[in-house]
């Protein structure tokens, strides 16, 4: 048991001596080395002391007025400690006795709740909140606790609720509760979805035209990405479970999103869920909804899960990862049985629903430390689609610059700037780790902050150099782009045609377009002068 922490001085510090005052009828004998607080187990609080070592010397003298003083001390300071922790932590704390009144509330909670102390403290709980969300109560009746409990004890309070009783001498006197607030996340999980659906809702009306081209978004022609978007095409036809992987900002929704536009479920739903963003209590609920009444402070209709949002169509699962273990048998308990129940219900549902997960860490790596459950892998990995980073098809750099630099004009109602072939070849030497994204925001920056008609190496960012100035890539265009051509290809037009794909590094498309031809003329120009690529 842990001590009393609190003034709890031994006896002995509070004696007098003998001769300093005679002593009253009503003594006891008490070991010296006594402390106050053990005097309430005794029941020796209404007695003189007399205290004795444990040779049976008598040392001193205690009356029950000093013994009284103390004890108020101690508990003046353990009130002081009370209150200052009750107004130190970020939690809502509210402390209830066992006739359920308010006894403790402290300044969070005034915060969360818009209740001041003196409305609450000394009323019922339930003067404030309904009774089926207080699990205070429920804490008092069984004597149960809870911990990381996700409840709504108010319609626009979101909480997740720890609560334990408070026994004495083996009998409940009360109840507390520590609320942690989590109504901003909830708030912004809705506004995401709600964002999600509205965007989808705009593409179809804008992009109407395009719906017989799924992958039209995933732009490139690389053999890297082409090798993806093939993989995709033939398994959209299907209803294998699918799993992309990737590193950030590669385009991983996008896959999923042309996956399920080119299947059969494409005029269905697509609902996305990231599995990083939503806390683990609320992933359950999230996932399968929840039935009326099914917890403490659930709105009265219930709810509808991403899997009933789904329905008919394919659910994105991103960041698959990053799901704790605790929820990952949940959801292989789904991909198994084909079915879920909604939290609080009895009843199965079947999952009509295509799963698409995604994730750009290494699931095998997780498998093999323990933090990612084996027979949820193989679940998920019927197909797996790798898709390339942005430094591993850098043939499509030019293709993307170009394809931000209009969207972007359009969209700050700017002219369209040309870019030198030397940004362009930085932009292929660059190891671009947030890899589309970071392109894509590079872009913006430019079209933003350039008001020039051509886009140089010095209107780049400040440090923006490639990772390797003279790295292996490099050496071998530079080798292979110098080897003396055939004889018959002496011209100038040869030497222009080295001297671009020198300059832009091996890259066809800033090649072509250095020399202001098109792609199919450069490799008509390559295979007459025998330069293979």
């Amino acid at each position: 048991m842990i001590p009393y922490p609190f003034y709890n001085p031994a006896l002995k510090k509070l004696a007098i001596p003998l001769d300093s005052k005679k002593m009253s009828d009503q003594t006891i004998r008490a070991d010296a080395s006594v402390h106050l607080v053990d005097l309430f187990a005794a029941g020796d609080l209404l007695f003189d002391q007399v205290l004795v070592t444990e040779g049976g010397q008598v040392t001193g003298y205690v009356t029950r007025e000093v013994v009284m003083r103390a004890l108020f001390q101690s508990l003046r300071e353990s009130h002081a400690f009370y209150e200052c922790l009750l107004d130190t932590v970020d939690d809502s704390i509210t402390i209830v006795n066992e006739s359920g009144e308010v006894i403790g509330w402290n300044r969070q909670a005034v915060k969360m709740y818009d209740i001041a102390p003196g409305d609450i403290i000394g009323g019922h709980i339930t003067r404030h909140f309904k009774q089926e969300a207080v699990m205070l109560l429920r804490s008092i009746e069984d004597c149960s606790s809870v911990s990381g409990y996700y409840n709504q004890p108010r319609e626009s309070s979101h909480v997740l609720v720890n609560t334990s009783p408070v026994v004495l001498d083996g009998r409940i006197i009360g109840s507390m509760s520590a609320e942690k607030d989590i109504s901003d996340v909830v708030r912004l999980n809705e506004k995401l979805t709600t964002t999600h659906a509205y965007l989808q809702d705009l593409e179809k009306e804008f992009y109407s035209d395009q719906l017989t081209q799924p992958f039209h978004k995933i732009k490139g022609h690389s053999p890297a990405i082409m090798k993806a978007v093939h993989l995709s095409q033939k398994v959209a036809a299907t209803e294998a479970t699918v799993l992309i992987q990737g590193e950030s900002g590669v385009g991983k929704e996008l896959f999923a999103e042309a996956i399920h536009k080119a299947s059969h479920r494409g005029d269905q739903p697509f609902v996305a869920l990231n599995c990083g963003a939503i806390p683990a209590p609320l992933f359950e609920s999230e996932l399968f909804g929840y039935k009326k009444g099914a917890f403490t402070g659930a709105i009265n209709e219930g709810k509808k899960g991403k899997i009933d949002m789904a329905e008919g169509g394919t659910l994105f699962l991103d960041e698959i990862g990053e799901l704790p273990l605790d929820q990952q048998v949940k959801l292989l308990r789904v991909l198994q049985e084909r079915q879920f129940y909604r939290v609080g219900g009895n009843d199965a549902i079947p999952a009509n629903v295509r799963f698409i997960a995604a994730t750009n860490r290494d699931l095998e790596e997780m498998v093999n430390a323990g933090t990612f459950r084996q027979d949820l892998f193989y679940r998920l990995n019927v197909v797996s689609i790798a898709i390339p980073p942005l430094r591993e098809r850098t043939e499509d750099i030019a293709e993307l610059v170009h394809m931000f630099m209009k969207d972007f004009s359009i969209k700050y109602g700017k002219p369209v700037p040309e870019i030198s072939p030397d940004v362009v070849a930085l932009f292929n030497r660059h190891p671009w780790p947030g890899n589309i994204r970071q392109l894509r925001n590079m872009v913006e920056r430019l079209v933003i902050l350039n008001d020039q008609e051509l886009i140089e190496p010095h209107h780049l960012p400040d440090g923006f150099m490639p990772a390797e100035p003279a790295s292996k890539r490099t050496a071998h265009f530079e080798q292979k782009w110098t080897e003396a051509p055939p004889v018959h290809a002496s011209s100038s037009e040869c030497d222009r045609l080295v001297h671009a794909l020198r300059t832009t590094y091996g890259n066809k498309s800033a090649a072509a377009q250095l020399l202001g031809i098109s792609r199919a003329t450069l490799y008509n120009r390559m295979k007459k002068y025998q330069l293979e690529p």
